[in-house]
């Protein structure tokens, strides 16, 4: 996906930067048949996690992009506390995904679209800044918001063509 912008990508400010690297995991989610979130989890400037939706390929209910690059991220830092890290998706985590963010630590969380029927970072639930848990993170929304919002309608513009084909 190419940017927009009036300048290159790699002098883009370092939320859009790393959003794209996220993007770019969504779009190979949606490649792979799976619905395209995408998520990188930084650490000192660089990408120490990326991973995509694999609920369909794992079979695995679980398998939400967060999720993955949490634990990949855990594994990086020889840690379950992801201190100094920054967790960037496509999406708005979901409740379970919010849930590990708070649990692992994660400082700050920043999302491009929002999820008005899941989202627990603001829109429906506010998991990652509720005062009543032990931890609390920085949420940003909206950053690449447009683009991260049109992979997924786009994917499901295609699933729902698809459905309605009639069969031969």
């Amino acid at each position: 996906m190419e940017s927009k912008d009036a300048f290159p990508s790699f002098l883009a400010p370092p939320d859009e930067r790393f959003m794209r690297e996220a993007l770019r995991e969504a779009i190979r989610a949606g490649e792979a048949g799976e619905v395209p979130v995408g998520c990188v989890i930084v650490h000192d400037g660089r990408v120490i996690a990326r991973a995509h939706n694999q609920r369909e390929q794992l079979a695995d209910p679980t398998a939400h992009a967060e999720m993955l690059a949490l634990t990949q991220a855990a594994a990086a830092l020889e840690s379950w506390r992801l201190d100094g890290t920054t967790l960037y998706v496509t999406l708005e985590p979901c409740p379970m995904c919010a849930g590990g963010i708070v649990l692992a630590r994660v400082p700050r969380v920043v999302f491009g679209a929002t999820d008005p029927k899941g989202g627990a970072c603001g829109t429906l639930f506010d998991i990652c800044r509720d005062d009543r848990l032990n931890h609390r993170a920085e949420v940003v929304g909206g950053v690449l918001g447009e683009p991260c919002g049109d992979v997924l309608r786009a994917f499901f513009r295609e699933r729902r063509r698809k459905t309605d084909e009639p069969s031969l």
